[in-house]
């Protein structure tokens, strides 16, 4: 993405939305990595999730450079862009609901590994209100597989 397309937000985030569930910290506890970006925070960040830098819907992380290990929890409400970009970086884990959908069936094809938490428990909301819902993490790069297979057994990708 060049510096000149259009930004996916218009402007930064006011207030919650749908799109505000957050990762449990037993996912990163789990995991054992830390990342260089985590490229879909909410403004100010998540205090458990392991990254060194974030971009905030403000920053609009599609349209920012993706440099080293990336952690990703995209909104929900719009994933495809994500996902192509992530696919593109090709070095981070996703955390992604399940879904009938062209994305999914991508990340199926082209993730170096992919895996279903047993007991994925509960999302935290803004709110403090929790929620569950069914979804499974993607990893591009071995480090990322070695780190997702702390949450159960890995898919990896065949051999061409």
């Amino acid at each position: 993405m060049s510096a000149g397309e259009p930004r996916l937000f218009t402007l930064g985030q006011e207030r919650l939305t749908s799109d505000d569930y957050y990762t449990p910290s037993w996912i990163f506890e789990c995991m054992g990595i830390e990342f260089d970006l985590d490229v879909c925070s909410p403004p100010g960040g998540i205090p458990w999730i392991p990254a060194k830098q974030y971009y905030t819907q403000e920053d609009d992380g599609l349209m920012q450079p993706w440099a080293g290990r990336v952690w990703m929890n995209p909104p929900y409400s719009n994933v495809t862009p994500w996902v192509a970009r992530l696919i593109e970086h090709g070095n981070g884990i996703g955390f992604f609901p399940f879904s009938r959908s062209r994305w999914l069936n991508r990340l199926f094809d082209e993730a170096d590994g992919i895996t279903i938490p047993a007991n994925i428990g509960s999302f935290a909301w803004a709110n403090g209100a929790t929620m569950r819902y069914p979804i499974f993490l993607a990893a591009f790069g071995g480090d990322c597989v070695a780190a997702i297979s702390g949450l159960g057994t890995v898919r990896t990708k065949r051999p061409a």
